[in-house]
């Protein structure tokens, strides 16, 4: 098999998928055949309907236009928001996810602006600054190393103007570590048929999840990072963010074990001592 994730069509951990640490191999995860099914596993009809407008509310809110959607994948959210009316760059790490997301938006009607770049170089490979950046389908836990995570968001406060947001979204990570749930409801976010997207492995280190096809029995992984809720508040604090709400599953109000992920909404807008604290219900 080439080492070159472009050329890469089946996933291969070695005998000890479980010690597979590492930031950079998420291209190696996202194989040909893998992303090929990704459109399976969301299905864009009922990611649509179950997060409704919500993403596109919070952008107007922000008085958003212009918006880096960071982690596109196959483009869903690209499209949604080029078909809403603001300006996309659609930017991802996989250049098989990029190919994809181009020809799915190409096939709606809308030409996507692709960036292929790593988070951590990002002020490299772009010009100019944003509105807004989002980086969600829980990308940002693809990253191993601490180092790596803060100059990720450093290089995301740096891309964004004065008074922009970062909208960033995790599983609910805190829930799978402490036992408070078996896995995701795909409620929300995986709402594929056919699709189980469940937990194999669990520790503070890694969380192993295992993406079954029933159609043909094909079976695919991703090794994420199980990032507390607090944790990431803290590391937004630290490079420079002021206020972080915390939605969980879209809602303002939830009990901390009962979503499936989290979205933080972090503000670079300046705020005075009195001002700043975080919203998370």
């Amino acid at each position: 098999m080439s080492s070159d994730p472009m050329f890469q069509r089946t996933q291969d951990f070695g005998d000890q998928p479980t010690e597979i640490r590492e930031t950079d191999h998420y291209q190696h995860e996202y194989v040909h055949d893998f992303v090929q099914r990704w459109d399976d596993l969301i299905d864009w009809d009922g990611r649509a309907a179950s997060e409704g407008s919500f993403f596109i509310d919070v952008l107007r809110k922000y008085g958003c236009e212009t918006v880096i959607d960071a982690a596109c994948g196959t483009g869903f959210h690209s499209v949604q928001l080029l078909r809403a009316g603001f300006e996309v760059a659609s930017v991802d790490g996989s250049p098989q996810m990029l190919t994809k997301a181009f020809d799915n938006a190409r096939e709606r009607g809308f030409i996507l602006k692709t960036v292929h770049t790593d988070w951590r170089w990002m002020t490299r490979d772009m010009v100019g600054r944003y509105d807004a950046i989002i980086c969600l389908g829980n990308s940002f836990t693809h990253i191993f190393n601490e180092h790596d995570r803060r100059r990720t968001l450093a290089e995301f406060y740096s891309m964004l103007k004065h008074d922009g947001i970062l909208i960033l979204d995790q599983r609910n990570y805190d829930a799978l570590l402490d036992g408070k749930t078996g896995g995701p409801s795909h409620k929300f976010y995986y709402c594929g048929e056919g699709v189980s997207a469940q937990p194999e492995h669990v520790d503070k280190g890694l969380a192993r999840f295992r993406y079954e096809f029933s159609d043909d029995g094909s079976v695919y992984h991703l090794n994420m990072f199980p990032l507390r809720k607090a944790y990431v508040h803290d590391l937004m604090h630290q490079v420079g963010f002021q206020r972080v709400t915390t939605f969980g599953d879209f809602q303002s109000s939830y009990r901390e074990s009962d979503p499936d992920f989290f979205i933080h909404v972090a503000e670079k807008s300046y705020l005075s001592a009195d001002e700043d604290d975080d919203v998370s219900e």
